[in-house]
């Protein structure tokens, strides 16, 4: 196990290495910062003195290398727009995107899991054909859309929830919903294809010839392996819901790291918008590293291959 984990893990400082670069040099490449810091109508003398200021006048190799050494030692630059330490912005700001990522994944697998089990279990019948019906239903649905019609459903026509806001656990719970309503389709047909193959395994038929039915064969024969596939697309989901709540939290007002990625791009400001797409990617890295594994703890034989 310890050498499976540290292949993986060389794999994934590799992978985080070429994020760094890629995140760099495709944002340096696709603006010119010191231009969006002074604004389109700035004259060029007042250009060159902030890329002089700010050493954007550098080559792009040498900034590179000035900010991962900057970034190895912890410190993550100073944000343009709002003046401040991108770190301490992060900071501020991350625990309300970690809250509703979580809740989101509570829905996801509260939902699509149970309806994933129960439509394996029941294949081509009416229930399962219901539940291939939401899977389909909540992926047409856009995320905007939904929480917009949650908001003028359960905020305003009936005010149980609150619209916007961040400072109670009620404020998440529309959110959240619409969140990981976008995630419930793809665990949901990955959860019912995995247990239609486990379940016509020989070891299940042996399991059956036992008396093993229902809720008890799924628990305690089908549902480990059935799981594999679907703890790496959990951990990628969580990765999306991280670094993609851009959308919901602009509708529901939420002070996160969506919102604050949204706010640092209209304002130019590519210090913080650098760090957060690296931040993002790397979490779908270690993310990724972490379900790598928690499947070769699930399935030996992973490890061994």
């Amino acid at each position: 196990m310890l050498k499976y984990a540290l292949r993986r893990g060389v794999l994934a400082l590799l992978v985080a290495f070429t994020v760094s670069v890629a995140t760099f040099f495709l944002l340096n490449f696709a603006t010119d910062p010191a231009q969006a810091l002074a604004g389109e109508d700035a004259p060029p003398e007042v250009v060159e003195q902030i890329r002089a200021q700010f050493g954007l006048d550098r080559p792009l190799v040498v900034q590179y290398a000035s900010w991962i050494g900057a970034l190895a030692h912890g410190d993550l630059g100073q944000s343009y727009h709002w003046r401040s330490p991108v770190g301490a912005l992060i900071a501020s700001h991350a625990p309300v995107t970690i809250r509703l990522a979580l809740l989101a994944m509570a829905v996801t697998i509260g939902v699509a899991i149970p309806l994933g089990a129960i439509a394996a279990l029941r294949p081509n019948s009416i229930v399962d054909r219901l539940a291939l019906s939401v899977a389909v239903g909540a992926q047409a649905i856009p995320n905007f859309w939904l929480g917009l019609m949650l908001i003028i459903l359960l905020a305003v026509k009936f005010p149980i929830f609150p619209v916007s806001g961040d400072t109670t656990w009620m404020h998440f719970v529309l959110p959240a919903l619409v969140l990981g309503a976008s995630s419930v389709p793809a665990v949901m047909r990955l959860t019912r294809t995995g247990l239609l193959d486990v379940l016509a395994s020989d070891y299940i038929r042996t399991a059956r010839s036992k008396g093993f039915r229902g809720l008890r064969l799924l628990t305690r024969h089908a549902m480990r392996n059935a799981m594999l596939p679907v703890v790496s697309v959990l951990a990628v989901q969580l990765g999306a819901k991280l670094g993609g709540s851009v959308i919901v939290e602009s509708v529901f007002a939420l002070n996160g790291l969506g919102r604050l990625a949204l706010q640092s791009i209209l304002g130019g400001d590519i210090p913080t918008v650098q760090i957060l797409v690296f931040v993002f990617a790397l979490t779908f890295v270690i993310l990724t590293f972490l379900a790598d594994l928690l499947n070769a703890w699930i399935d030996p034989r992973i490890r061994l291959g």
